[in-house]
């Protein structure tokens, strides 16, 4: 195979591993989702679908286009994502003198396409919110969001992208925080239980967080160049966008009382992400629990006479396999009959990743003997099943494959992840080139921070080092800035990130 190395090119490994996935649109920025990885984002979307709709959240739909008075009303919000706004200032095209389209008809007011949609979202509540009987709303929408991105990297960075947002409003505060947290430990099950993602919860540093949020927390993943990748979040809005709003509520003493707001998304970006994770040099490694596909028969067929039969046995065993339900969904199994060497068909499909394959031919037919093979091991490695065997234990060795993806993960990213308490130590771990040591390359730097907005100034700007989240789980320490030498009373995930 002709894929460039991950150790020595990772960013031209990962535009050639994702090429089945998706391809540059015409639009700078802008991707075209390939059926092989637009089948992954519907396989994220009908698991996360199925958990939003469990917890008591409907999905409904806003609009593409927001005023721009609206984003006016929340100063912290507009100011963060000034830069990124698409703006929309006429309607119509019409031909000019020299014969090329021209807008002909300016707006009353300039339209954002969304970067997000609290503010259109928050003048909805306004109307829908009049009680406390009507709380707590709990709304989500699967949708496209733009955000003008200068550097863009397909799945990772673009300027058009596909999420999903959950909006809701309540009536405490305490219900608001518990919504915020119960979304994000959805998230984080959802990327260790699908993705085979090991990722750390936390909360975001102020400079981090989601502009005009009171409290922004995110679930952090380590990729194999060892980088960060923020995989979701979720916000607790307090009553910010509520007032700018106006979404207000009579109360049980009949006070007039403004909701309390939360938001949360994850996107396309998952699917980089899982790239990230799991794949090697030869290709796409998908875990079987989110693959597009879980099994490739590939017929072997030498002669003529055989064929028919050989097709016919495949075709069905793959009948066979698809009643068989995987985690709430049916197996899905593809014949390949395409007219080409069975060496080359194997390889397409390692590269595409796909879980489990099997070759067939007449000799395993008749010795009643089938070689399972998958995507973690070696690629002629076989495990020897009969045919009622393969169809009673087929679910046991997807489940197997998909623990040891994620065992993989969580081994790769403990062993990059380094309790770091001196300034020299913290700039040599992501300075460090030596690859006799990979260990000290970076990776995620666990350290005492002081709560300084100036020490994250700093690392940004000497190592392109960001703070990515205080971890959840992390307890009480007392200790010194890494970077100030102040009294610091926890530590921090610092780390480069996409």
């Amino acid at each position: 195979m002709n894929h460039p190395n991950r150790e020595e090119n990772y960013s031209d490994w990962y535009q050639k591993v994702i090429e089945d996935l998706a391809e540059h649109a015409p639009v700078r920025g802008c991707m075209v989702i390939k059926p092989w990885g637009y089948a992954l984002w519907e396989n994220i979307q009908a698991i996360l679908d199925r958990v939003f709709k469990e917890t008591g959240h409907q999905n409904a739909y806003f609009p593409l286009f927001i005023p721009l008075s609206f984003l006016e009303k929340e100063a912290a919000h507009v100011e963060g994502f000034a830069k990124e706004c698409a703006v929309v200032t006429h309607h119509r095209l019409e031909l000019g003198k020299d014969g090329k389209l021209i807008p002909a008809s300016p707006l009353e007011e300039p339209l954002i396409i969304r970067p997000t949609s609290e503010t259109i979202v928050g003048e909805m509540f306004a109307q829908w919110v009049k009680s406390y009987r009507d709380l707590p709303l709990l709304i989500n929408q699967w949708a496209n969001v733009v955000r003008w991105e200068m550097r863009t990297r397909l799945f990772l960075r673009t300027t058009e992208f596909l999420w999903q947002e959950g909006h809701t409003a309540h009536e405490t505060e305490t219900e608001a925080k518990e919504e915020t947290m119960r979304m994000l430990m959805i998230y984080e099950k959802f990327a260790h239980n699908c993705l085979a993602m090991p990722v750390i919860a936390g909360i975001k540093s102020e400079s981090e967080k989601f502009p005009g949020a009171v409290t922004t927390y995110c679930i952090e993943g380590m990729m194999q160049d060892r980088k960060a990748l923020q995989c979701g979040t979720s916000h607790f809005l307090g009553q910010n966008f509520a007032k700018a709003s106006k979404i207000q509520f009579n109360d049980k003493e009949g006070t007039l009382s403004y909701a309390w707001t939360t938001s949360w998304g994850v996107t396309t970006r998952l699917i980089g992400g899982l790239v990230m994770t799991h794949s090697d040099d030869d290709g796409l490694v998908l875990p079987p629990r989110i693959a597009s596909a879980h099994l490739v028969i590939i017929p072997i067929v030498h002669k003529e006479e055989t064929r028919l039969d050989v097709i016919a046995y495949c075709h069905s065993l793959a009948f066979e396999l698809r009643h068989l339900e995987y985690h709430g969904k049916k197996i899905t199994v593809v014949v390949d009959e395409r007219d080409m060497r069975g060496g080359d068909k194997s390889w397409s499909w390692i590269r595409k990743g796909v879980p489990c394959r099997l070759e067939i031919g007449p000799r395993d037919i008749a010795e009643g003997n089938l070689g399972l093979m998958l995507r973690d091991r070696p690629h002629k490695e076989k495990k020897v099943f009969t045919r009622p065997q393969l169809v009673s234990e087929f679910l046991a060795e997807l489940d197997a494959l998909q623990e040891r993806m994620y065992t993989k993960a969580v081994a790769f990213r403990d062993a990059h992840l380094r309790r770091i308490d001196t300034k020299e130590e913290f700039y040599a771990f992501f300075t460090s080139k030596n690859r006799e040591t990979p260990e000290i390359h970076g990776g995620f730097a666990l350290c005492h921070w002081s709560g300084e907005e100036d020490v994250e100034e700093i690392v940004k700007r000497d190592l392109n080092v960001t703070i990515r989240c205080i971890p959840l789980n992390a307890p009480h320490e007392e200790g010194h800035c890494v970077i100030s030498g102040k009294k610091s009373q926890r530590r921090v995930i610092f780390a480069k990130a996409y």
